[in-house]
């Protein structure tokens, strides 16, 4: 890569994050309702144009991290520890991201503005569950099923709702436990005889 090359993504890195780092902060100040996109594009001195050069839409400029997520999902299952079965990895991995978001008063800030915002809590199951098809895709690799595998699908979808419902929970590592649980061994084995 040329000098100039490496400058240009430089460049671009800055303009995206200075564009996130604004709005992110305009919204906490003055809550997402209340804030513009040209009110963010003003604060990181750039043209609305450019903005959406960078976010395709407001609510993209809340969840700058989307792709780094998709690839965290896919790497808690990959890189699981030998012997380490996928509904644990992925029980770990989805807790630990919940204890993240509650153990920073900037994170749980935010998360707090992204429940109480219609717009941003189905932007944010969107996004968690466009995730899904990776996440079946790794599954299937995984277990060498048809890429197509509806068991493959299905545990994908359970496992990513799953993190809205330990989000949500007060006890978020019981939550996990009981999820993870269930999605391991069964409802049957959790609720005998029924």
């Amino acid at each position: 890569m040329s000098e100039g090359a490496g400058r240009r993504e430089r460049r671009k890195a800055q303009t995206r994050k200075a564009l996130a780092d604004a709005a992110l902060r305009l919204f906490l100040e003055r809550g997402y309702d209340q804030v513009g996109v040209k009110d963010v594009a003003d604060a990181a001195d750039v043209a609305v144009s450019t903005l959406f050069a960078y976010f395709p839409s407001k609510e993209a400029l809340v969840f700058d991290l989307d792709g780094d997520l998709e690839a965290e999902v896919v790497a808690a299952v990959r890189d699981r520890s030998p012997g380490q079965s996928i509904p644990q990895a992925l029980r770990e991995h989805i807790l630990r991201r919940a204890i993240e978001v509650a153990a920073f008063p900037h994170t749980a800030a935010l998360a707090r503005m992204v429940e109480s915002t219609p717009a941003l809590r189905d932007y944010a199951r969107r996004m968690w569950l466009r995730h899904e098809a990776a996440l079946a895709r790794t599954l299937a690799d995984e277990l060498g099923a048809p890429q197509d595998d509806i068991t493959c699908a299905a545990f994908a979808r359970f496992a990513l709702e799953a993190a809205h419902v330990i989000h949500g929970h007060p006890a978020p590592e019981q939550a996990a436990n009981a999820i993870f649980n269930l999605l391991e061994h069964g409802w049957t084995t959790a609720y005998p005889g029924t």
